[in-house]
């Protein structure tokens, strides 16, 4: 079975100033709501409330509000948790972040701007099928990228647009002109075994996935649907192929929800008992790396 690599953001928090936080300000800043906005709710919702006040205050523009995201984002830079990640023999990254630090480690001081989206659809705005080629490994960038502001997914209108891309692709098909795309449903596919992983989805089934810095709260409404009805699917379809999901935690953030909410979804939990962050990291890369 083919391994697939799934990162989130906390990776670029260990020696990064720009940690969500200071994004989060800035947009903040952006839209004008300096000191009126409390932070003590879910991130989707959060900005939804960021951006309509500032549509009203200031009649932001949200396009020209992501793409001074992407300008914060495009700052960040590799760190030796990255390099570590590249050296895996491994061909695909799926990641929720819209910078290209995975790629940075390829492409050394080459601008970013050069990065194209590889997809077989080109998504303007949803992320399905994209993903960009860099030295032989494929970079899925599942929530957006900088190149494509447009596809930087924030709020709840933007989480259920794609949550209903996903919901297609997977279980009724896609109308997409286009003679390369296999346009019959994931579940299809599988059942009639033509597969050609044209998406990270297809992946997110098929591939033993290893989870590395992503907290999977529950604001990610899309990839906890997707979730559901990978073992939704595989509970129906007995003796169908089944994959293995290794989701990384730290020993200190155990807790008896996480462990039933990450058995129901046959998701495998390995704790790594490393309290510093760079350790842990390398701990668990290790690991990883002495499986492949």
């Amino acid at each position: 079975m083919n391994k697939t690599i799934l990162v989130g953001n906390d990776i670029n928090n260990i020696n990064n100033s720009t940690s969500w936080n200071n994004l989060l300000n800035e947009i903040i800043k952006t839209c004008g709501n300096n000191n009126s906005i409390s932070k003590d709710k879910p991130f989707p919702i959060l900005y939804e409330e960021i951006f309509l006040k500032g549509v009203k205050k200031n009649n932001i523009d949200e396009y020209y509000l992501k793409t001074e995201i992407a300008k914060i984002v495009d700052k960040i830079e590799p760190n030796e948790i990255h390099e570590e990640l590249i050296k895996l023999n491994v061909t695909n990254y799926i990641t929720t972040n819209y910078d290209y630090v995975l790629e940075k480690v390829l492409i050394g001081d080459k601008p970013t701007h050069e990065i194209k989206n590889n997809g077989i659809i080109k998504e303007t705005k949803y992320s399905v099928f994209r993903h960009n080629n860099t030295n032989r490994k494929k970079f899925w960038h599942i929530h957006g990228e900088n190149n494509i502001p447009n596809s930087i997914t924030l709020g709840f209108e933007h989480y259920g647009g794609q949550l209903q891309q996903f919901r297609n692709y997977t279980v009724t098909g896609t109308n997409y002109k286009n003679k390369k795309l296999n346009s019959n449903s994931l579940h299809r596919r599988i059942r009639e075994n033509d597969l050609n992983n044209q998406s990270w989805i297809d992946l997110m089934f098929l591939d033993e996935i290893h989870i590395l810095g992503l907290g999977l709260g529950f604001e990610e409404t899309d990839i906890w649907w997707l979730l559901t009805n990978r073992v939704r699917f595989q509970n129906e379809r007995t003796g169908n192929r089944k994959n293995r999901i290794i989701y990384y935690s730290p020993s200190e953030c155990k807790t008896q929800s996480k462990e039933d909410i990450m058995r129901a979804y046959d998701i495998e939990l390995k704790y790594i008992n490393e309290k510093d962050k760079l350790s842990y990291y390398k701990k668990a890369i290790k690991i990883i790396a002495n499986g492949l």
